[in-house]
Parts: structure tokens; sequence; C-alpha cells
């Protein structure tokens, strides 16, 4: 049945003024009677930026949510965009359309939210136009390229009083929530040491080459706000992990989500020092960030943290490629995305509970039914006003940590840390790269 223009309004009006997701922040109204006003067969229509890996299981995760429809989708790969098209069709009665630039999808009144995978240098400039735009934000981690830039989205998302949500789907499984309730009874005593980790059997990308651009890519765009560079064979899809540039490491690109869950076990925020140990061992190629490294974070109230990062060599933990280990005085509670373990202090098993859907780990796309959790968060946070599993403060510390490692690694030195905002504390040097350059006209302050 066909909506009156009257409905329409009422709902774009609706999305565009709901939903103030600040963190700690109490809503006044019920989820009933948010359903109440805008009804409960409305969609949240979406658009997905950025399609190679992580964008694509993402356009699928909208599909199989409870109220998101793929409304757009935008890359600078046409081909991309044309295969993703290909399989919302195929898998849905949706039809898409198709559009590089997302500044021209933030015009569209029928769009009420932006969905963001593009490479990491994008995360947070395209979060705050979208903001502006008076969209909602779902945005892959690390949710800045450097810690300057969470702190913008950050104000933002208070100043425009949208929903904005970091990938980080661990704090949606059902499973890492019956453990943070468990540790917070007391079940492994008082907690003071969190271990995270991920091994992986990454290959050599090799030597970059000049080249042409391919005629499927648009590089200008594909830079956006980074300092203009000359393309090259190694950088895209996928490489541009591992340069400054545009990329933020092992450490941000999948360190952040174990991180973020020792974090919330802890208890913590911001650091008082981080030290870091690594280096390019494995391979002599392009790469400039680091395939081994082990980062160590100390907290007020004695409490620490250890990532140790092997991009290169997958030896496995507690036989898992990623996890956590968080340590108490009465045991030790082991999880990933998928089981929680929890054992006491002579290694017997106390409570175990298991994911009734699974979730990748290892690959480069991450899918599983953590992400149809945190989506569906999402969605009903916009429509019906429900508390975040992790609003974008939480997910901006976490990510804090991760640039906190690789500055401490670049540095060659540790660093003492304000707990109150992860500052660096008297290192000008150190703290110059809490930010970055931008090509010329799109400084993202402006959307701040």
């Amino acid at each position: 049945m066909k909506k009156s223009t009257t409905k329409k309004s009422t709902r774009r009006e609706f999305i565009k003024k709901s939903a103030l997701g600040t963190a700690g922040l109490t809503f006044a109204f019920t989820a009933k009677s948010y359903g109440n006003i805008l009804g409960a067969n409305e969609r949240v229509n979406m658009a997905v930026a950025g399609l190679n890996g992580r964008g694509g299981g993402l356009t699928r995760t909208v599909l199989k949510s409870n109220h998101g429809t793929v409304a757009y989708l935008c890359d600078v790969d046409k081909r991309a965009m044309e295969k993703v098209q290909k399989g919302v069709k195929k898998n849905s009665k949706q039809d898409p359309k198709l559009e590089k630039d997302f500044r021209k999808i933030l015009e569209s009144k029928d769009v009420d939210a932006i969905v963001i995978a593009a490479p990491d240098h994008w995360h947070t400039p395209m979060s705050l136009q979208a903001l502006q735009a008076g969209k909602h934000v779902y945005v892959e981690k690390p949710c800045g390229h450097n810690g300057a830039e969470g702190e913008m989205l950050v104000a933002a998302q208070r100043k425009y009083g949208k929903v904005v949500q970091m990938g980080n789907q661990q704090r949606s499984a059902p499973t890492s929530i019956e453990a943070m309730k468990d540790i917070k009874e007391g079940l492994i005593g008082d907690v003071y040491y969190a271990k995270a980790w991920y091994a992986n059997k990454r290959g050599e990308i090799g030597r970059g080459k000049a080249a042409a651009v391919p005629e499927w890519l648009d590089w200008e765009l594909w830079q956006g706000p980074a300092p203009r560079v000359d393309f090259k064979d190694i950088y895209v899809h996928y490489n541009w992990h591992w340069f400054w540039h545009w990329g933020t490491g092992e450490v941000c690109n999948n360190g952040t989500h174990e991180i973020d869950i020792c974090r919330w076990a802890l208890g913590v925020d911001y650091p008082t020092k981080v030290s870091s140990s690594g280096g390019r061992f494995h391979f002599n190629d392009d790469w400039e960030f680091y395939d081994t490294q082990s980062v160590s974070f100390e907290f007020e109230g004695g409490k620490m943290l250890n990532w140790e990062g092997r991009s290169c060599n997958n030896f496995k933990f507690w036989d898992r490629g990623r996890g956590s280990s968080i340590h108490g005085t009465k045991g030790t509670i082991v999880l990933d995305r998928n089981k929680y373990i929890a054992y006491d202090q002579d290694g017997e098993i106390i409570k175990q509970a298991d994911e009734k859907t699974m979730s990748a780990t290892m690959n480069t796309v991450g899918e599983g039914g953590l992400d149809v959790y945190h989506m569906n968060n999402f969605t009903e946070a916009i429509r019906e006003g429900a508390k975040q599993n992790s609003p974008i403060l939480e997910g901006h510390k976490s990510v804090v940590l991760c640039h906190l490692g690789n500055i401490a690694q670049k540095m060659g030195r540790s660093l003492a840390t304000d707990p109150t905002n992860g500052h660096i504390l008297k290192d000008k040097k150190a703290m110059k790269m809490w930010g970055r350059e931008y090509a010329k006209g799109w400084d993202p302050k402006e959307y701040v």
C-alpha cells in the first residue's frame, strides 16, 4: 500500500530529529512511544559506501537486518558497484541506485543513514559530511585515521544529534555482553590484566610500480581528503592498509576489536602509559607498518592491557587466531566472537557460552551473526531511541589506544598520556602525529 505524503514527511522529520545518541544519554521516550510515532513497518534507508571486501559484507548485513533497506551503493570502482548491485537484486526485492560520489547521495532526502566501509582515511571526513547533511552514520573501524579525527567525530555527533555507530560488532555479541555482566558481578574476582591478540598468515605485498590508473577506478576521488600521490599498482584495493598515508596498520585494522573488548572488561578509558616493540620482520617489501607488534597500555587503578599482533605468522593462542583473555583474582575469561569460557584459578571450566550464529574471524570480510545484531542495534537506536551497545565515544576511546600504539612504535619510545583524553604528554614530536595534513578543500574541521 502506498504511504501518504503526510506520513512520509512525518517519517523524514522524525528520523532527522530523533535518537540523540551521545554516550551515557538516557532517553525520555520509550521504545513503544517511538514505535507509535514512526510506525512498526518503517525502514531505515541506507547508502553503503565502499563496496570491496567489508562493504560488500555490510550490504548483505543491511539486507538481513530487521529494519534496513539498501537505497544506494557507492564506490569509486564501478566494477564493485555493479557486482554488489547484482547481488542485492538477486537476493532481495531491492534495487539500489549507483553513485560513485558520496556527496551526491547526501543530497537525497530519501537516505536516512550512511554505512561507511571506505579506506581508513575516508572514515571521519565522510562521516562528518554525512552528519552535517542530517544523516545517521555506521562507520567501520577505526572511526578515525588519527586521534584528532576521532575527537572531531565525537564532537560532530554531539553537535548534530545523530546516531553514530562504529563497526566494533562484538559489543553486540550476547556472549560478550554476558561475560561483561559476569565480570561485573565478580565471577573471576577483581580484574587487572587483559591480553588481546591477532595472528594471521599474510603474504608479501612486493614493491609498487608506477602504473596507469585503471579505467574502472576514479583515483582522484579515491584519494579524497589525503594529499595527492601518484598511482602505483600496489595500493588498490587492500594494501593501502599498510601505508601511513591512508591506512592505520594491523593494530587499528584488527587490533581495535579485541582491544575494545579488553578495555570494556577492565572498565578503563584512556591509559597513562603506552609502550610498543615490533617491526616489519617477515618480508622485505613496501609494507610501512609492522607485521609483528606488542603494545602495552597501563591505566590508573593498577590495570594493564597488552595486544600482540602477528600479521604473517598464524600460530594461535588458546586455539584462536584472535581473541581476548581477561585475568582476575579468582580466575580468567577467554572470549572471541563466537564463544565465552570462564576458568577458575586451577584452570577448570566454570562457565561456557556459545553464540547461536557464527561470525568469521580471520578473513578480510569478517561477516556473521554479530554484524546483524550490531546493525539492528543501530537501526533501533534511530527508529526507537534504543540504547546503543557502543556509542561512538566508546569506539573512539578504543581506537585512540591503537593510534597510540602506532605512535609509540614509530617514535621508538614509551609515551606518557593524559588519562582524561589520551593526549601525549611532554612529547611535542609524538603529539604531532595526533593529526594529519589534508588535500586542499578537504579539511574535515569545517564540518564540526
